[in-house]
């Protein structure tokens, strides 16, 4: 039996719109993937930063209580004079 009106076959419109669904899919999957990789350099960017300004402060406090700040390899000490 065949269909004189050709009613199943999708038409063009029907493919363009298929092919937009899909792009914008893809749209979204990639905008998603750059948000979650701009928020994780954010954090990353966050901590360092928190990290730099309460070693700031650290140091500010040893040379308020009259020390020397002494570097090691991985810390700083407060030596007192």
């Amino acid at each position: 039996m065949t269909d004189p009106n050709n009613l199943n076959k999708p038409s063009n419109s029907d493919k363009d719109q298929l092919a937009q669904q899909q792009l914008a899919s893809q749209q979204v999957t990639v905008k998603a993937w750059s948000q979650k990789i701009l928020v994780v350099l954010l954090c990353i960017a966050s901590f360092y930063g928190g990290w730099k300004s309460h070693e700031s402060s650290m140091v500010n406090q040893c040379f308020a209580n009259g020390g020397q700040v002494v570097e090691g390899d991985k810390t700083i000490l407060c030596k007192s004079s």
